[in-house]
C-alpha cells in the first residue's frame, strides 16, 4: 500500500510539473488523445476603462467602438490600408450614385456570432440604430434614409457627403446583430472572435467565432487586462503575466528593447494637445492664450518625457499627411518674449511672488488631465515647470474623472488629452469633433465665424487637393486664435514577449486582435 501510495503521490508531482512547464498552454487532442497546445493569450492595455469612454464593447455607446474593433469582435463596411485610405471590408463594393446617394454591395457568406447572417437588411438595422443613439455618428454620417434590397444597402445623405466612407470605417461603425441586443456591453458582431464575459474597468474575455468569415483564429482563447498604471503593466510583461502590452510608459522601451521581446511601431496622428477654455476670464485675455503657447517647451517634453517617441507638433495633424504639421504655422516656444507679452498686457508680478498678477487677480490656471494616458501627468508637470518661469502658476487636476469635469467650464481653465487627430485618414473629423458650435465635444466652447466657413466648405468639397488646402487653412484659424497648443504627435507601440506573431500597430491605431494575431 505504501509503495501503491509513493506511486501515485511522484505521478501526481510529475503531472503538476509538466502542467507548470506547459504555462498557460494545456488541453487535450480529441484524435491523438495526447495532450496538446490550448493558446491563452493575454494583452495587458491601460485604456479599455470608462475613463476613457470604453466601458464596454458596444460601438454605439460612447468611444466603446474602439474596444470592439480592436478586439477582433466587431468589423466595419470599410477599413483603412496602411496609406490610411478606406478600402471594402465587409464591403466588397461600392458605388456613388450621385453625390447624394451611395449603393454598397456587401460580401456574400459573413454572419454574425449570434448565428445571423449579415445581409443588407441587418446593416440597415444596425445603422439606423446607431444614428439614433449616437450623436457623434449622427452628425458625422448625416444619413437620410437607408434601403436594403438583399446584399445590396443604398444610403442617402441629407447633404453632400464627401466622407462618408471614411466615416463608415470610424469604430462606431462597427456591423454588430442589434436583435441579438446588447448583455452587460457585449455585442454580436462579424470579428474572429466573441466576447464570452465583460467586467467593465477589468477584463474582457474572448473565444474564437468558429465561423468567421476570414478564416479560422489561431487562438483559444484571449484576455484583454485593463491595466491603468503604467508600472504596473511594464511588470507584468516582464514577469509574463501578460503577453502583450498596450500603452506602456515610454520610459519603459528600453527594457524590452532586446531578443525576448518584439516591438511593432506605426506613427499616428495621435496628438498631445492642451484645449483652451474660452469661458475662462483670464483665458478670454488673448495675450495669455499666446503667451501659454509660447510657454510650452514641446522639444524638451518630445525629446526627455517621450524618449523620442514621437516629434513636437505645430498643428493638428502630422507631416505625413498631405494636409500636415508642415504646412502651418504654430507660436515657437519663446518664455522670454512670451514674459514680455504679458507684461504689456498688464500682467506684473508685482509682489514678488514669482506669479503675475493683474486688477487684483493672480495669474493661477487649473489645468485638468488623466493618468491612463501615461505621459500626460508628465506633461501636465513640465508645462507647469516652464509657465512659472514666466509667472504663471498652473494647478494640476490630474484624474480619472476628468469626463464630467471637462462638462463643467466653471472647473477648469486648461485641459490636456490625447486624440487621434485623423483616425478616418480625412481632415474633417478633427473639426467637425471639436472646433465647431455643432461639434459634440467642443470643451473650451471656442468659436469662429471664419472657421465656421470654412467647415461648411469642406462639408460638400469631393476634390482631394481642395479638402487639404481647406484643412491647412482650417488649422492656421485656431492656431492664430491660440484655441488650442498641439504639443506632440506619438508613435504607437505594440510589444510582446518573443513568438508572438500577427500583432502589428497600424497608422490608424484600431486593427490589434485579428485572425492572423498567433503564439508559439
Amino acid at each position: 500500500m505504501k509503495k501503491l501510495l509513493s506511486l501515485f503521490l511522484s505521478l501526481a508531482l510529475a503531472a503538476a510539473l509538466l502542467a507548470g512547464c506547459g504555462g498557460r498552454q494545456s488541453g487535450t487532442s480529441a484524435a491523438s488523445g495526447e495532450t496538446a497546445a490550448a493558446k491563452t493569450f493575454v494583452l495587458g492595455d491601460t485604456t479599455f476603462n470608462p475613463e476613457n469612454e470604453e466601458p464596454d464593447i458596444d460601438p454605439h455607446n460612447a468611444y466603446s467602438g474602439w474596444a470592439c474593433i480592436r478586439y477582433g469582435v466587431g468589423e466595419t463596411l470599410f477599413r483603412y490600408s496602411d496609406a490610411m485610405e478606406p478600402e471594402p471590408w465587409l464591403a466588397e463594393s461600392y458605388e456613388r450614385v450621385d453625390n447624394l446617394t451611395w449603393r454598397i454591395t456587401l460580401r456574400e457568406g459573413v454572419a454574425f456570432t449570434s448565428g445571423r447572417a449579415m445581409d443588407a437588411a441587418a446593416v440597415k438595422e444596425c445603422l439606423e440604430h446607431l444614428i439614433e443613439t449616437h450623436a457623434r455618428a449622427r452628425g458625422d454620417l448625416d444619413i437620410a434614409a437607408i434601403s436594403a434590397e438583399g446584399q445590396v444597402l443604398t444610403i442617402t445623405t441629407n447633404a453632400p457627403k464627401p466622407a462618408l466612407l471614411n466615416y463608415l470605417s470610424d469604430p462606431f461603425g462597427c456591423i454588430v446583430d442589434v436583435q441579438a441586443g446588447n448583455a452587460g456591453g457585449i455585442v454580436a458582431g462579424t470579428g474572429p472572435y466573441r466576447a464570452v464575459e465583460l467586467v467593465s474597468g477589468e477584463r474582457l474575455e474572448l473565444e474564437p467565432n468558429p465561423d468567421y468569415w476570414g478564416g479560422a483564429p489561431k487562438l483559444d482563447h484571449i484576455t484583454v487586462r485593463t491595466i491603468t498604471d503604467g508600472d504596473t503593466l511594464t511588470m507584468a510583461l516582464q514577469s509574463g503575466e501578460i503577453d502583450a502590452a498596450y500603452g506602456l510608459p515610454y520610459a519603459s522601451y528600453p527594457l524590452f528593447e532586446n531578443e525576448n521581446y518584439t516591438i511593432s511601431s506605426a506613427a499616428t496622428s495621435r496628438a498631445f494637445f492642451v484645449w483652451m477654455n474660452f469661458e475662462s476670464s483670464i483665458l478670454q485675455d488673448d495675450a495669455v492664450r499666446r503667451a501659454i503657447a509660447m510657454g510650452i517647451d514641446k522639444q524638451s517634453f518630445v525629446q526627455v518625457l517621450l524618449g523620442g517617441n514621437g516629434y513636437p507638433a505645430a498643428g493638428v495633424y502630422p507631416d505625413g499627411f498631405a494636409f500636415g504639421g508642415g504646412s502651418v504655422t504654430a507660436p515657437e516656444y519663446d518664455p522670454e518674449a512670451a514674459a514680455r507679452l504679458l507684461e504689456q498686457a498688464g500682467w506684473v508680478d508685482a509682489d514678488g511672488d514669482g506669479i503675475r498678477e493683474k486688477d487684483g487677480q493672480p495669474l493661477v490656471l487649473r489645468w485638468l488631465t488623466y493618468p491612463s494616458r501615461q505621459e500626460l501627468p508628465l506633461l501636465a508637470e513640465s508645462a507647469q515647470a516652464t509657465l512659472r518661469e514666466i509667472g504663471v502658476d498652473v494647478r494640476i487636476n490630474s484624474t480619472a474623472d476628468h469626463n464630467s469635469l471637462r462638462a463643467d467650464s466653471a472647473a477648469w481653465d486648461l485641459y490636456a488629452s490625447a486624440m487621434v487627430t485623423a483616425p478616418t485618414g480625412d481632415p474633417e473629423y478633427f473639426f467637425t469633433s471639436c472646433c465647431l458650435d455643432s461639434s459634440p465635444a467642443n470643451n473650451g466652447h471656442y468659436h469662429s465665424d471664419a472657421l465656421e466657413a470654412l467647415a461648411a466648405e469642406l462639408a460638400v468639397t469631393f476634390d482631394a487637393d481642395r479638402r487639404s488646402q481647406l484643412a491647412v487653412e482650417m488649422q492656421q484659424v485656431i492656431l492664430d486664435d491660440d484655441a488650442y497648443v498641439f504639443c506632440s504627435h506619438l508613435q504607437m507601440s505594440l510589444v510582446a514577449r518573443a513568438g508572438v506573431t500577427g500583432l502589428d500597430a497600424h497608422p490608424c491605431d484600431y486593427y490589434e486582435i485579428t485572425a492572423a494575431l498567433d503564439m508559439a
